[in-house]
């Protein structure tokens, strides 16, 4: 190592070089098993709210723009309704309480929760 201006302390640490040098960040500070870091990295903007989609319709969340009083343009994102709604499963004679959209919602009420399940590929039996 070269000199050292900070302390005595600081050169009779790194004497043997066998600690990190403190002005070089670690290598795995950053790295593939940091998930922050993964995360921050995504170049797919569809990738934001991707856990916030309803599995019966298929909604997702809307890209869209809020406008300022000065008329100025930002991205924002419009997410689905999401409820978690316990419903009264009639074949399996028990109650399910899935995370679905309230669209969804009005749609099993019209058609059934089987006939909605069964088109969207969803088994009920697994929950």
């Amino acid at each position: 190592m070269g000199f050292c201006f900070l302390s005595p302390l600081f050169f009779l640490c790194h004497l043997n070089d066998q600690s990190p040098d403190p002005f070089r960040p670690a290598e795995d500070s950053l790295g593939d098993n940091n998930p922050v870091a993964a995360n921050l990295g995504t170049d797919n903007p569809d990738d934001f709210g991707a856990c916030r989609i309803c599995p019966f319709t298929g909604k997702k969340a809307n890209r869209a723009n809020k406008i300022s009083f000065s008329a100025h343009k930002t991205k924002k994102l419009q997410f689905v309704n999401l409820q978690y709604k316990r419903i009264w499963w009639e074949a399996g004679k028990r109650y399910v309480k899935p995370r679905l959209s309230t669209k969804a919602l009005k749609t099993i009420e019209k058609n059934g929760l089987d006939a909605v399940a069964k088109k969207a590929g969803i088994d009920l039996r697994k929950e």
